[in-house]
């Protein structure tokens, strides 16, 4: 089994919620990562970076993801999922689709960030860093970049089912 589509992107981009409108439209389940991993932990991702630190973070998330990629569902990772090379190396051979946003964009759907521990302090700043920082390696794993500023999540999901065919 593998996943129907994977999607990557930044915080704001709107993974989790195009993940569940293409899960229900294919009739599979949706799957995120970052739920798996709060799940798995008993508490949330913002708890695990305070108590534990972002290198423990992003071994249970390389877990989950390890996991994941063995189900047949529409699949939403963290947006610093692709930080490691070897879930970039699994990526390789899925459908694997780049949800891009405007900075502006993301920092609006964000908000003030409150349970994203590495967007603490000027939301927008930290978010244009790691938006900088990740963008290459979402475009390296991408089959499909689908940009969702100011389109309805149907028009996004539209444009991913169309290519998917």
């Amino acid at each position: 089994m593998s996943p129907v589509v994977v999607l990557v992107g930044p915080p704001g981009s709107g993974k989790s919620t195009i993940a569940a409108l293409l899960a229900e439209r294919l009739g599979v389940k949706h799957r995120d990562t970052d739920t798996d991993i709060e799940a798995g932990a008993g508490q949330p991702i913002s708890d695990i970076f305070v108590d534990h630190g972002e290198p423990h973070f992003r071994a249970l998330e390389r877990a989950a993801i390890v996991a994941a990629l063995q189900g047949d569902e529409v699949l939403s990772l963290g947006g610093g999922a692709i930080l490691d090379p070897d879930t970039r190396a699994d990526l390789a051979g899925h459908n694997v689709v780049f949800l891009d946003v405007s900075l502006g964009e993301a920092a609006k759907r964000v908000g003030l960030g409150v349970a994203r521990p590495l967007l603490l302090g000027n939301v927008r700043t930290q978010l244009r860093n790691l938006m900088e920082a990740r963008r290459p390696l979402y475009v390296e794993v991408a089959k499909l970049t689908v940009q969702t500023d100011d389109r309805t999540p149907e028009q996004i999901a539209d444009e991913i089912l169309e290519h998917l065919g």
